[in-house]
């Protein structure tokens, strides 16, 4: 979970904690990057405006990165026109609209982790030994 605004990654922590996830955050895409692979999260959900590292930038390099290129990823921001659009232009799976109602962000995120944890399941059944499968339950970032 990626936010620069420490107000809002603890109100969305706490709301995906309530629901079970485990949630790691990160200040900027710079951090999120480093995490990413440290953890292996399920789902990173990415605000546009952040320092150093923005959120479209940050989905192009998890796109980019074979290790990251199938990893679910959700928007939270004002998501206007020109965010969305770009957005879709870097590989975003979803956008959750700021200010957000904690129901929303919940329900996308368990519909980008559930996909994630068939994909997982469908490259287990294709032939991926169990010792390179990701654990389950791999936390949202």
């Amino acid at each position: 979970m990626v936010d620069d605004n420490k107000v809002i990654r603890q109100l969305i922590r706490v709301n995906l904690e309530l629901e079970g996830f485990e949630v790691v955050t990160a200040a900027d895409g710079a951090e999120c990057l480093e995490a990413v692979h440290r953890v292996r999260p399920d789902v990173v959900t990415l605000d546009i405006v952040m320092p150093r590292l923005d959120g479209l930038r940050t989905a192009a390099r998890l796109r980019a990165d074979p290790r990251t290129r199938e990893l679910p990823i959700a928007v939270v921001s004002g998501c206007d026109q020109l965010e969305v659009e770009a957005g879709r232009a870097a590989g975003v799976d979803a956008f959750v609209a700021k200010p957000f109602e904690p129901v929303e962000l919940v329900r996308v995120v368990r519909r980008l982790a559930a996909r994630r944890a068939s994909e997982r399941v469908g490259e287990r059944l294709a032939g991926d030994s169990a010792d390179d499968a990701e654990p389950a339950g791999s936390p949202v970032c």
